[in-house]
């Protein structure tokens, strides 16, 4: 499935450039153009850019041999780690202003003032109400905890009928909402269910609060485990069925240049549509 996605021919020749290895990254192009990896004009057009680029760097060499690696390096091609706090920071600094026009986004400058701290323990925080943005909501529980975030179950202004996810992260982390807005707009509607829902953010100077979709049936990791601790094993179809749904998920990420750094079981949470 994934030697005939463009994305992965043209990733892994721009990590062998990154590297100085010019000569192999020009046959890795070679080898998805003749795949017909799709999408394919584009895969030929960055490497058509790719050899102008290299043109150009050879025309400037000193040398008649190979172009040194180290200035290929230097003049084109740049690792960046996507994942890193100081990655994240730099691009919201870029679309601050885009920033503030998302649907939802809520920023305040100063820490958090509510009543009840929002780092507060899980147990402490139960039966309590955390007021954000004009709206009360009332910790009914926690659902879980993740090694960046806690996680709560609450109901909206008393509404016992509206339940929703509010994820709680220290230090504020706005990146989370800017790519629910990436996957709003990137996906397409037919695909977009597959997907987790963030209704609005609410960042502060110490905290940062995520107002997302509560969904009741856990996470696949639970869904394993539930099989696990009775001593059986989830049926070979189940298996074969997440197995597909979640390389979709993934294929349709990569299709929009979207990649995501922490795909796993205890990460997906489980949706059955009505």
């Amino acid at each position: 499935m994934f030697l005939e996605d463009a994305l992965l021919y043209e990733s892994y020749a721009l990590f062998l450039c990154a590297q100085g290895r010019a000569l192999e990254a020009d046959k890795v192009y070679g080898i998805g153009i003749s795949r017909k990896a799709e999408p394919l004009d584009h895969l030929k057009k960055m490497h058509i850019n790719f050899l102008k680029q290299l043109e150009s760097i050879v025309e400037e060499s000193d040398e008649d041999a190979q172009p040194k690696p180290s200035k290929i390096q230097k003049r084109e091609f740049t690792v960046v780690d996507p994942w890193s706090d100081s990655t994240m920071s730099n691009l919201l600094t870029k679309i601050s202003g885009g920033l503030k026009k998302l649907t939802g986004y809520h920023k305040s400058n100063k820490i958090y003032s509510g009543k009840v701290p929002l780092t507060s323990s899980h147990n402490a925080l139960k039966n309590k109400d955390v007021e954000l943005g004009g709206r009360k909501y009332h910790i009914k529980g926690s659902p879980g905890t993740g090694a960046f975030a806690k996680l709560y179950k609450a109901s909206v202004d008393g509404n016992t009928e509206e339940i929703v996810a509010l994820k709680v992260q220290k230090p504020a982390f706005p990146w989370e909402f800017y790519m629910y807005r990436q996957l709003d707009t990137r996906i397409s509607d037919i695909q977009r269910p597959s997907y987790g829902y963030a209704h609005e953010v609410h960042v502060f100077a110490d905290v940062s609060v995520l107002v997302c979709n509560f969904l009741p049936y856990g996470t696949l990791l639970d869904a394993i485990n539930s099989h696990l601790v009775v001593g059986q094993h989830m049926d070979e179809v189940l298996c074969i069925y997440y197995t597909i749904e979640m390389l979709h998920m993934l294929e349709t990420l990569h299709s929009v240049g979207i990649i995501h750094g922490d795909f796993k079981p205890d990460n997906m949470l489980v949706c059955y549509p009505r």
